[in-house]
């Protein structure tokens, strides 16, 4: 004669197996090391990835935009005139310019400027730039701000047509 099982073991007409039974307290404590220790691998990965894509995606926009107003210099034989934060200057179409892009915050925040006689840091005469693309506003992130130097100038944010700008506002000369 067999002794049947315990009654906590049975589950209607069905053995449960002992593995099937549930975690132990430690068993479930290593799951969540495990998936913790992973998470925070995870994320200085996740936060890279995003930076390098705000990064590419600022970069275009100064080489599209220095294009759109090189283009305009050379048809008209003038700069347009300055203009507002976000505000696309006069003689600058939808055709020229994504208007949509330019008037909305851009990826690391803040609005696209058009700048003439700018007076920003190591500019020449008298510490003014004739013809300067600039971010106002913006969240200032030095990792960012390099890497954006790296892909568009000379990996100094301090020199070169990529730069800090009054205020560390990032700005891209066009025009010395």
């Amino acid at each position: 004669m067999t002794v049947p099982p315990p009654a906590s073991r049975l589950l209607g007409r069905q053995r449960i197996p002992r593995s099937a039974a549930g975690l132990s307290l430690v068993e479930l404590m290593i799951v969540i090391l495990i998936i913790s220790i992973l998470f925070v691998a995870a994320v200085p990965v996740y936060q890279r990835i995003q930076r390098k894509a705000r990064a590419a995606a600022l970069v275009n926009d100064f080489r599209v935009f220095g294009a759109v107003f090189q283009s305009y210099a050379h048809e008209k034989g003038a700069w347009p005139v300055d203009t507002a934060p976000g505000v696309v200057p006069p003689g600058i179409t939808a055709n020229d310019l994504q208007i949509d892009v330019w008037t909305r915050p851009t990826p690391m925040g803040g609005l696209w400027t058009w700048q003439i006689n700018a007076v920003h840091p190591g500019g020449p005469n008298g510490g003014k730039w004739h013809a300067v693309l600039a971010i106002t506003g913006a969240n200032i992130d030095a990792d960012l701000m390099l890497e954006i130097d790296d892909a568009l100038d000379d990996g100094d944010i301090d020199a070169g047509n990529f730069r800090r700008g009054t205020l560390d506002d990032p700005i891209y000369i066009i025009e010395p």
